[in-house]
């Protein structure tokens, strides 16, 4: 239950595969009506499978009309429970080797279509009077990594946004929170993200369902005035987001730099 209501009315983004799948997956399993979108609609559909409490369709993020489109199949003219900026994209290298539309696709991705969503998404959110707007952020976020260089950026773009809206919408009702992962092991981490050092060296210890279940687990969660609105997934992210927070600033770039050589 939510807020001691009954099942309620999620709609996920890049839900056909990794992390966005085993939200859904969880949730349905637990009588939520979930909303399945993806760039991917072949893909999406097949993973909706038919079900009558999963309504799947296409959606690339980077266009806000498709935003708007996806919102009212899924939610008419009524409200949305919970809407998760799950879609994403990862490619590591040295930055001045990734060509620059590469570059610009992470930007669009990441970050203008976590904006679309979030934009078009909250006049459902408002309604709920129980409305989640739920980021997936990253570790990286959290002080720049080499050869991740813009997908961190794009990601501390997402932990900003998610911390001022939390504050900006506060007033209307609507929560605004970010999972905070280290690498998970999909296939955006394995094989987009081979080129990091980080990656080979921190290990990839969490799985999509961890996620999924850090998800569920603050969809419910009780309000708290005074916690800010990030959550670390996992205990090595525990730490991570921990010590960066009194660390100075040279100790943590020697600690970064050690880990991405």
């Amino acid at each position: 239950m939510i807020n001691g209501r009954g099942p309620g009315s999620i709609l996920i983004s890049g839900a056909a595969r990794g992390i966005g799948r085993a939200t859904a997956e969880l949730f349905l399993s637990r009588g939520w009506r979930v909303g399945m979108f993806d760039v991917d609609a072949d893909a999406v559909a097949d993973a909706a499978g038919g079900r009558a409490a999963a309504v799947s369709g296409s959606l690339d993020v980077r266009d806000a009309e498709q935003w708007r489109t996806a919102l009212r199949a899924f939610c008419g003219d009524g409200a949305l429970d919970v809407l998760v900026n799950n879609a994403g994209v990862l490619a590591s290298g040295p930055f001045a080797e990734l060509p620059a539309d590469v570059q610009r696709r992470m930007v669009d991705v990441n970050v203008t279509g976590v904006v679309n969503g979030s934009l078009e998404g909250h006049p459902f959110l408002e309604r709920s009077g129980r409305g989640l707007l739920l980021n997936l952020c990253s570790a990286s976020s959290l002080y720049g990594q080499p050869a991740l260089a813009t997908y961190g950026a794009t990601k501390a773009a997402v932990r900003s946004l998610t911390e001022a809206l939390d504050i900006e919408w506060r007033g209307s009702g609507v929560r605004v929170r970010s999972l905070v992962p280290l690498f998970v092991d999909t296939e955006m981490v394995t094989r987009d993200g081979r080129r990091a050092a980080s990656v080979g060296r921190l290990g990839v210890r969490l799985t999509a369902a961890d996620v999924a279940a850090a998800a569920w687990k603050v969809v419910h969660e009780r309000r708290r005035f005074l916690a800010g609105p990030h959550r670390p997934v996992g205990r090595q992210t525990r730490v991570m987001a921990a010590a960066s927070s009194v660390t100075p600033d040279w100790a943590n770039r020697i600690v970064v730099s050690r880990v991405a050589r």
